[in-house]
């Protein structure tokens, strides 16, 4: 089960987030300090907490503005919601439920009183007493005539349809049956059945139907109640618990065992994640320190005092062997070096130590490396210790990981996560430029805080009133162009972003079907406007490098084209515009070389179909239509929704006209960067 959608409301800062999406692996949410975004995610964890965390207390956490309305008694806990998300299921969830039911969404939402309420989204229409009334009268009327033949004029016995009546009486027409009031209708039924005709198909037909429509509303119940067991839990790391480097095992096994933990430094949770990583509890690690050596002419107690110590010595390798695996992944600066960095976790007597060994042999203790590889030791140590369980069905909520790491190391963190993604939805914060990917813009969510009236708002679209909220992206933006504008020798110029994701997301659909495909030396270069495809294609030039543009066919781009000082730098043959692989006198825009296919996802997204529209008016561009014919219609946000179409789709789902499109067009970059 994934978490598709979000929304959170009267917790904190948060008088209303707005319903935001959440994507199926991984979630980015960038916003200043004081935003919001560390709240948003402690409410999303209300959802479904682990046991070990506490629930909403309205006098923390309903916002302190507002407060009064509790304690006067305008509002009570119980009708004030919080938190509420919208799950889609997977296939391991479909199996368990009925077909009917497969393509519901699972609706989960709490209030501050933590009551939780769930519901069911696109599953079929709950049953009412109107839809079976008219069935129970015909049938009423079969059975009165089926019991005067059987029973003849005996007033003992009550008529089938009085029966039937005595226990329909308290239903209305929108009442729908559930297992409460339906139980007594349904022994009336069951009673009456043997009067049903059994050469009768028709009637016999009918009375299942009707029981078949009392009890299907159970349906409802039976697969809310599958899905609630199955929903994910969502385990939030906000407090990066620390391995110390020694361990005395039996001074922790005591305070375990008298639950004097020192949670306020958050060491001993992280040495005992680090146990359970190695598979051995304090106490089972200090009893083997304890160990007394065997008389010499015992030879069974030789051959147990050995496994002992010799089973301890594997496990400690094999979690040295693991940690160190991931740790040279993100932190060996030579990756020609391997051995450089080596994680050793030994036990002498009662001290466990972990150090580190570099590349001579030298061992370090962990607390004299630097914050951020004690850092990355802990957060594998606790991430793969927790795994073991609670995580195997969780929803990863991660704030502001890795700030005490170095930029470039953060930028490979980026790709660990994208491994925890594999096996856990994530969702995190940050406010670090090397932790949004260029490639990564379609899943950033911006957290706004324009004033406390208004409360944390969670923007759709890449968008903020405050700077401070986008400098993530400026940054990763800036910092992404310095590495790769002068890198590559080809270079194409487009006009934004969404037209780099149009070709980025459809050259690799050709490329898989082996039916076109992208130079991959060519560096994709977006200018933010078609004003600006000048200065890049001006600047690179200058550096001896082969540049071609592709504008669209509007009006700025139009513009753009004729600009002399492009033309002047590129030439004709190496601007090339999206009305070069289109048919008609449209004006084309990128979008109208995918103008069928964006109809359908357009449909999937705003619920609305333009097909009718757009097939009578073939020379208008398709942009105009959406815009026109669609309330609240964005560019940004059709172009993210087909990106996520692509993933679940291939090129044979396009059209063939645009397929030919776009084997064109990639055929004319290709030519124009030789």
């Amino acid at each position: 089960m994934k978490l598709i959608k979000a929304r959170v409301q009267n917790y904190r800062s948060i008088k209303d987030s707005g319903v935001f999406e959440i994507e199926e692996l991984k979630t980015i949410l960038v916003g200043p300090n004081e935003a919001g975004k560390t709240v948003l995610l402690k409410a999303l964890q209300q959802l479904n907490k682990p046991d070990d965390v506490d629930g909403f207390k309205a006098i923390r956490d309903y916002p302190r503005s507002l407060f009064n309305d509790i304690t006067t008694g305008q509002v009570k806990e119980e009708d004030i919601e919080v938190v509420r998300g919208y799950f889609k299921l997977d296939d391991d969830d479909k199996e368990l439920i009925p077909q009917d039911f497969k393509n519901c969404t699972y609706v989960l939402y709490r209030r501050l009183n933590n009551k939780g309420c769930h519901y069911l989204e696109n599953a079929p229409a709950k049953k009412t007493f109107k839809d079976v009334n008219k069935d129970l009268i015909r049938l009423s009327s079969h059975l009165d005539n089926q019991f005067e033949l059987k029973e003849g004029e005996d007033s003992t016995k009550e008529k089938p349809s009085t029966t039937i009546k005595s226990k329909t009486d308290k239903f209305w027409d929108s009442r729908t049956f559930d297992k409460e009031n339906s139980v007594e209708l349904l022994s009336c039924l069951e009673k009456l059945y043997p009067y049903v005709d059994e050469d009768n198909e028709k009637e016999e037909e009918r009375y299942s139907r009707i029981i078949d429509d009392i009890k299907f509303n159970n349906n409802h119940d039976e697969v809310l109640s599958v899905l609630d067991k199955r929903t994910p839990v969502f385990v939030l790391f906000n407090n990066y618990f620390k391995v110390k480097p020694s361990i005395h095992l039996d001074h922790l096994a005591t305070r375990q065992e008298q639950n004097l933990l020192e949670d306020d430094k958050f060491y001993d949770y992280g040495n005992l994640c680090l146990l359970k990583l190695l598979g051995f509890t304090a106490r089972e690690l200090a009893n083997i320190g304890k160990t007394q050596n065997p008389d010499r002419n015992n030879t069974e107690a030789i051959e147990k005092y050995r496994d002992t110590l010799d089973n301890r010595s594997y496990q400690l390798n094999a979690a040295s062997v693991r940690l160190t695996e991931e740790i040279v992944s993100i932190w060996n600066p030579n990756p020609d070096r391997p051995e450089a960095e080596k994680i050793r976790i030994t036990a002498d007597g009662q001290y466990l130590k972990v150090v580190v060994e570099d590349e001579v042999g030298v061992e370090i203790e962990l607390d004299q490396r630097s914050e951020g590889f004690q850092w990355i030791v802990s957060f594998f140590v606790v991430f793969f210790a927790e795994a073991m369980d609670k995580h195997k069905n969780a929803i990863l909520l991660l704030d502001e990981p890795g700030m005490s790491l170095h930029g470039l190391k953060q930028r490979d963190f980026r790709t660990t996560i994208s491994r925890l993604t594999e096996k856990n939805q994530t969702i995190y914060t940050t406010h670090s430029p090397f932790l949004v990917g260029p490639d990564e813009l379609d899943i950033v969510k911006v957290v706004e805080l324009k004033n406390r009236k208004e409360g944390t708002k969670v923007h759709t679209t890449l968008s903020s009133s405050d700077p401070a909220g986008l400098l993530p992206l400026q940054e990763a933006f800036g910092y992404d162009l310095a590495q790769s504008l002068f890198s590559q020798q080809r270079n194409l110029i487009l006009e934004g972003i969404t037209d780099y994701w149009y070709l980025d997301a459809t050259a690799h659909l050709l490329k898989e079907s082996n039916l076109a495909k992208l130079n991959d030396k060519i560096a994709l270069v977006f200018a933010n406007s078609a004003g600006k495809v000048v200065y890049y294609a001006t600047i690179l030039f200058a550096h001896n490098l082969k540049v071609a543009a592709l504008l669209d066919s509007d009006s700025s781009g139009d513009q753009a084209a004729q600009q002399e000082n492009l033309i002047h730098t590129l030439g004709n043959k190496n601007i090339l515009r999206t009305k070069e692989f289109t048919n008609g006198t449209i004006k084309p825009e990128i979008e109208d070389l995918l103008r069928e296919t964006l109809i359908i996802v357009a449909k999937g997204e705003y619920n609305k179909d333009v097909k009718s529209i757009a097939d009578s008016q073939p020379n208008r561009a398709i942009i105009d239509i959406f815009s026109q014919e669609i309330p609240n219609f964005s560019k940004y946000k059709l172009a993210k929704s087909y990106i996520k179409w692509t993933r679940n789709n291939s090129a044979k789902d396009l059209e063939d006209s645009e397929i030919e499109s776009w084997k064109g067009l990639i055929e004319k970059i290709n030519k124009a960067l030789k």
